[in-house]
């Protein structure tokens, strides 16, 4: 027996869940299948031992204030969904020209500038700046709500028209990748350090291959006055947690254990999925992979798309992997000034991309208590997205040389944990150490990858259409950049390009009166 229902939804990162569950709200039926336990993907959350962590990285902006450029807003606003937040505006950075608090906006900046390089790093920052405001406007003039992939676009995005072509030339310099912004502005090696790691950190490249307009998008965000940054009151499973109620308010259905083993492919059309269990799912309208562009490729059968789209899509880079270490550990006596983010580099001469030199770490119980019990802290360490597949494949999970690499790999992150809290190891309750072998098997990613690796010389990315008839992609394969803003952003286009022009328009001028 086969079930019936608009739209399958094959996995439930928050690209599946923004786009489930806008497409519930215009009106379809929509089954979101999801192969782990929990809800999320890479931002799900989980519990052990009274101590709640998130799985992924946690660094929200533009979430908790109306008007935002963030599409993430704009998705639980269309589906009229909210959550409690907590701001803040500090966090640590452990760099080799020492150590700082920074804070988002631009002033604060030009302090450490100042300490660290001088008064002309200050003046190429500023210039930079100056540089960036026109290209930030043109960057946020689009909001990707407006956008979908047919003709109905000349009058949702027509809206948009003139702001487009007053910002013409602007839009013009937002093609190429943000180090051609950086040439012409700035000489200062630090400058162009700290900008390779935000770059990095918002796609997975250093600047020279990431996109202007990413970059553009992150200044327009992170350096107007007044920023905050955003932390959800119970931390991203939250996040996940208001998609889903958005989902089945309006309908929309979320089934976890239902791993899709294939695309159903009828008379050259997807028209459904089979699930490992046997059971057959029919959708009548469309089904959309929040997979990746590889395991994707994995889901469909022989001769579905021509061999070149095949090739094509498995020649995409894919950034690293992870290291992780989520930790419960006994507050009494900890410093009392702990930031809820720090950043360590260990060697600007390394590049940010070079494995175990970036190590990112998070304290969200400095903000919210409720994630672990009282008197204690939930800690998150990770090595973003530089921590190579290669050395972990093959390795058996339960194996002594997989717990001996574990152990010789996770010393980086104990180590920067250590330039924060010194007598972190005797503190320790609970300790989880995750590899990308972790990531390949329960976040269901390839080769642990936190993503593909595009680089901005290379063009746009795939987008969400592909060669079969009925199938559609969203997720951090689709939209440039690989956090929640460009997996949101996907999740809004692939959606409203199913809709009609006057369903999207009203969803329109709900979320921007």
């Amino acid at each position: 027996m086969s079930i019936n229902t608009d739209v399958i939804v094959i996995g439930s990162g928050i690209g599946g869940l923004s786009c489930g569950a806008l497409l519930a709200s215009y009106g379809f039926q929509v089954t979101v299948c999801e192969s782990h336990t929990l809800p999320g993907g890479a931002a799900h959350s989980f519990e052990r031992g009274g101590f709640r962590f998130d799985s992924g990285p946690s660094l929200y902006s533009g979430l908790s204030c109306r008007p935002s450029t963030n599409p993430l807003r704009h998705v639980l606003d269309a589906i009229e969904e909210d959550l409690d937040w907590l701001n803040y505006d500090t966090w640590g950075i452990y760099l080799p020209e020492g150590e700082f608090n920074t804070t988002v906006g631009a002033d604060q900046f030009c302090d450490i500038l100042q300490t660290v390089r001088g008064d002309q790093a200050v003046r190429e920052w500023r210039q930079l700046q100056t540089v960036m405001e026109p290209l930030g406007k043109a960057a946020t003039a689009l909001p990707p709500a407006a956008v979908r992939l047919d003709f109905g676009a000349l009058q949702t995005v027509g809206t948009y028209g003139w702001d487009l072509i007053s910002q013409g030339w602007q839009l013009t310099q937002l093609m190429g990748p943000f180090s051609t912004i950086l040439d012409r502005t700035v000489r200062d090696c630090f400058i162009r350090n700290w900008m390779d790691l935000l770059c990095f950190l918002l796609s997975g490249l250093p600047a020279q291959d990431t996109s202007a307009a990413e970059m553009a998008f992150m200044f327009a965000e992170w350096y107007r006055p007044g920023v905050k940054l955003d932390y959800p009151i119970g931390g991203s499973g939250a996040i996940v947690n208001a998609l889903v109620r958005g989902l089945e308010k309006y309908g929309g259905i979320l089934r976890l254990n239902a791993h899709v083993e294939q695309v159903l492919v009828e008379q050259a059309r997807a028209t459904g999925v089979i699930l490992r269990s046997g059971e057959i799912l029919r959708a009548r309208t469309a089904v959309i992979s929040n997979a990746s562009i590889w395991d994707t490729l994995k889901l469909l059968p022989p001769g579905a798309v021509p061999p070149s789209f095949i090739q094509q899509r498995r020649s995409t880079p894919e950034c690293d992997s992870f290291m992780h270490l989520h930790l419960g550990i006994e507050a009494t006596g900890v410093r009392s000034d702990l930031a809820c983010h720090y950043m360590v580099v260990n060697d600007w001469k390394k590049g940010v991309t070079a494995p175990q030199n970036l190590v990112l770490i998070s304290i969200p119980s400095v903000l919210d208590s409720s994630l672990a019990p009282p008197g204690k802290h939930t800690i998150h360490v990770y090595t973003p997205g530089n921590e190579p597949y290669h050395l972990w494949q093959g390795l058996d999970r339960q194996g002594r040389a997989y717990r001996e690499l574990k152990t010789q790999r996770s010393q980086v992150m104990w180590r920067a944990l250590e330039r924060i809290i010194p007598d972190i190891r005797q503190r320790v309750e609970l300790n989880l150490t995750g590899t990308p072998l972790t990531h390949a098997r329960f976040l269901r990613r390839y080769r642990g990858s936190y993503g593909p690796a595009i680089s901005a010389k290379a063009g746009l990315f795939p987008g969400p259409q592909t060669p079969l008839k009925g199938l559609l992609c969203t997720g951090d394969s689709v939209f440039p950049g690989i956090g929640l803003p460009a997996v949101a952003a996907s999740g809004l286009i692939t959606a409203n390009t199913l809709a009609t022009v006057a369903q999207h328009q009203v969803m329109l001028n709900r979320i921007f009166a």
